[in-house]
């Protein structure tokens, strides 16, 4: 299977109706390249994921 990459002004006009021929063509499956999250949004998600350790004190940290 080859890949193609497109790149493309999302507001020129046609390019979302050529997109959505293409996809429906069933010749072509179209993937969006996922959002990097920053460092922020990652450090929020492993609050709300419980991925979190709280140290009583240094020593405890280092163990």
């Amino acid at each position: 299977m080859a890949t193609i990459t497109l790149e493309y002004d999302i507001h020129t006009k046609g390019v979302v109706d050529f997109l959505d021929r293409i996809r429906e063509s069933g010749f072509f499956t179209i993937k969006s390249p996922e959002k990097k999250k920053s460092g922020m949004e990652e450090s929020i998600e492993d609050i709300e994921m419980g991925r979190v350790y709280k140290a009583k004190d240094v020593e405890d940290l280092f163990q």
